[in-house]
């Protein structure tokens, strides 16, 4: 049931907690989140101080929620019609649009103001730039304007490292935006998977997904080019001494298996190879980055 028509009524958020819970995209802000924490960690030696820690976690997943709720909302009429999102809240009705607006806004404003008056005024910035950036050039105009969305707008999801970083330093480095270039690049490949899987949802709707606009086999190739790309990208935090043997081992691994998924999907597809792939993407990423985070802290460079 459509709710953009439905009287004015603000009810009261723990009435209706899980559908304001699944607006925010809670799995996707959580690996943000995660990458983060990475971003905060290497960022300075031994631990981090939790006067820091505590809103800069709080303030980046407000802002993310509140990126993910606009999403949801910006998304409402192609959502009803997807078969992958048409039982989300604002779609089958368990949210009006107008409560997912105040509740998206107030998120927003909340961290803002943490990360601004507890952080410092360059995270808070940065990462209110990652919101506008995902919730409207990404979802409101480059999603429905070109098959290069993901590429373009991946930049947005993939600065949660960077403000970690700014967070704890309050400034911008080259090993930061390292990070930054690990997940743009792992970006496009994850999610073309996905629109493999979900192509017909997509041109139902008129979204320009590569597999729409492109065909699904030249999407193939460019999700196993990226895989390959990623690969070396993956290897610089060692290059560059970020990290030590236990990274570089962890990377291989995951970007070997990465790759050998991007090439099942290429040459010996079956029916579940896309979603599969995508499915490993996520886990690749978040073991990524775990790994980060442990090897900074048992194999301490220097």
């Amino acid at each position: 049931m459509n709710t953009e028509h439905q009287p004015f009524a603000i009810k009261p958020v723990f009435t209706n907690w899980r559908a304001y819970y699944d607006i925010t995209k809670p799995k996707v802000v959580a690996l943000l989140v995660l990458t983060a924490l990475v971003g905060m960690s290497l960022s300075v030696p031994g631990g981090l101080p939790w006067q820091l820690l505590i809103p800069a976690m709080l303030g980046i997943g407000l802002l993310s929620s509140a990126a993910a709720a606009i999403n949801h909302i910006v998304d409402e009429k192609i959502d009803t019609v997807m078969g992958r999102t048409h039982n989300r809240p604002l779609p089958e009705g368990r949210l009006s649009v107008t409560n997912a607006i105040i509740f998206a806004t107030t998120m927003a404003c909340l961290g803002f103001v943490i990360l601004y008056s507890l952080v410092n005024p360059l995270t808070a910035f940065l990462t209110l730039a990652g919101l506008v950036g995902y919730s409207f050039v990404y979802t409101m105009y480059l999603k429905r304007a070109t098959p290069q969305n993901i590429t373009i707008g991946g930049l947005a999801g993939a600065i949660p490292p960077l403000l970690g970083w700014t967070a704890m330093t309050n400034e911008i480095t080259p090993n930061a935006l390292l990070l930054v270039l690990i997940i743009f690049t792992w970006t496009p490949p994850h999610f073309w998977a996905l629109a493999i899987h979900r192509k017909d949802d997509y041109a139902k709707v008129n979204i320009p997904m590569l597999p729409v606009t492109h065909g699904v086999s030249f999407t193939k190739t460019q999700i196993l080019l990226y895989t390959v790309l990623l690969f070396l990208v993956c290897l610089l935090p060692y290059l560059v001494g970020m990290s030590n043997w236990l990274y570089l081992i962890g990377a291989c691994s995951l970007n070997v298996i990465f790759f050998a998924y991007a090439f099942q999907l290429k040459f010996h597809a079956k029916t579940d190879t896309a979603m599969a792939t995508f499915k490993f993407s996520i886990v690749h990423l978040m073991l990524l980055f775990i790994i980060l985070l442990l090897d900074h802290y048992w194999l301490p460079i220097g």
